[in-house]
């Protein structure tokens, strides 16, 4: 299942006990409609295993600023409340879930 991501609740998904995958997006981005689906699809698969949020970057823009994203999408994926690997822009769902493997 897919968590929306907010500046209030960040922390404690950051440090929980599974790893975190975060996509970054807005309303209006096109390519981040793309992969939308994507996201909401592997939340689903690996529900149990990571968690899996959606972070407007219009409504957090501290959590943007804090990890400087300025291309969107960007999906950043962290374990032990570290990021690991970023991926920006859309991404084919192969190239997307071979970083979901990795974390875990």
């Amino acid at each position: 299942m897919e968590v929306t991501i907010t500046s209030e609740n960040f922390e404690s998904l950051k440090n929980g006990a599974q790893p975190l995958v975060v996509d970054f997006w807005a309303t209006w981005c096109g390519p981040c409609r793309m992969v939308a689906p994507i996201i909401a699809e592997l939340a689903k698969t690996y529900d149990g295993k990571i968690t899996v949020g959606k972070c407007d970057v219009e409504e957090n823009e501290d959590l943007a600023a804090e990890f400087g994203i300025r291309n969107i999408p960007t999906i950043l994926f962290i374990k032990n409340g570290q990021v690991v690997d970023k991926l920006v822009g859309a991404q084919p769902k192969a190239k997307i879930e071979e970083k979901v493997q990795a974390l875990l």
